[in-house]
């Protein structure tokens, strides 16, 4: 469990998300329990191309982690394409095969992006990952925050509590 390298990818790229705004939950619940993860945003990175900066972020980033989360907000019934092509512009098999994987879904909706979390486990499967069971949607998300942007709802904070325990021992 020590020897793992956690990253956190928030999965869009659009500025000031509801969905970096749980990732970053995520990266302080992580950090409570002894473990610092890197952390991804697709802000104002350039990822539709294998692209200097996508590189830098593979070596430094991604080759390394042997767990990712992933948090995706549902675009169009999916996960946001910008995520499908940063996949696509690495080395798959340093960056993906035989790695670990956890999913958490946010909408402001009802169904906290489940179809976008299966399309997304379809893609990691196909890239060889392990994907985790325990996939977490998170529903109407921008009803759950306090007035600093954080989570405070107590059966929102124990799924995610209990996800990322179950995760660590994966």
């Amino acid at each position: 469990m020590q020897s793992d390298i956690y990253t956190i990818i928030s999965g869009t790229n659009r500025p000031g998300s509801n969905t970096i705004r749980v990732a970053r939950q995520y990266e302080n619940i992580l950090k409570a329990k002894g473990i610092e993860p890197k952390f991804i945003t697709l802000e104002n990175l350039d990822v539709i191309s294998r692209s200097e900066a996508l590189v830098k972020l593979e070596k430094e980033v991604l080759i390394p982690t042997t767990k990712f989360i992933f948090v995706t907000p549902e675009y169009n019934g999916s996960f946001p394409g910008v995520l499908k092509a940063m996949m696509d512009n690495t080395t798959i098999e340093k960056v993906w095969w035989g790695k670990k994987a956890l999913l958490t879904g946010v909408s402001t909706g009802r169904a906290g992006n489940l179809r976008g979390m299966e399309h997304l486990t379809g893609v990691l499967h196909y890239l060889k990952m392990h994907v985790y069971h325990n996939k977490l949607p998170i529903s109407v998300v921008n009803k759950l925050f306090n007035t600093e942007y954080n989570i405070e709802d107590p059966a929102t904070l124990r799924a995610i509590n209990d996800q990322l325990d179950e995760f660590i021992k994966f």
